[in-house]
């Protein structure tokens, strides 16, 4: 690229673009900058969210992350977070980043998460065991 920015900026400057002219369905609502959320966590989140993955017990990710159940509602909460905020040109990506990816990342990255015993390298482990959880008592509920 010649006016000398990095690779990660162009992205940038893809997404601001989205965000001050956002496209309108036909209903009057934003249209989605990722169809769905596996789109996001590949193009999005993926190559921006860059840690260094230690397979000794450090920060862990699961590459078939849609195997997880917690992953799956984290990282649509993520998406779903990211298109709203997006919009906000004052300081949306700001709160994106502290209350919704910093949260919710440092959970699915960390050694007791949902993604305990997978490895990039390996891939997918079952190992993590749901929550036992006993009948409630009738009409408790």
């Amino acid at each position: 690229m010649s006016d000398g920015l990095g690779e990660w900026d162009d992205e940038l400057e893809d997404t601001a673009a989205g965000a001050t002219e956002p496209a309108v369905d036909h209903e009057g609502a934003p249209e989605l900058f990722y169809p769905n959320v596996a789109e996001f966590v590949s193009d999005k989140l993926a190559t921006t969210y860059r840690r260094a993955l230690n397979l000794q017990g450090g920060v862990t990710w699961c590459p078939q992350w849609w195997k997880h159940a917690e992953a799956i509602s984290r990282l649509e909460a993520l998406w779903r977070a990211w298109e709203f905020l997006r919009l906000d040109g004052t300081t949306g990506m700001s709160v994106w980043w502290r209350d919704h990816a910093d949260h919710h990342m440092n959970v699915l990255l960390s050694t007791d998460g949902p993604f305990k015993g997978c490895s990039p390298d390996d891939g997918h482990r079952t190992k993590v065991s749901p929550l036992p959880c006993a009948e409630p008592p009738e009409g408790l509920f």
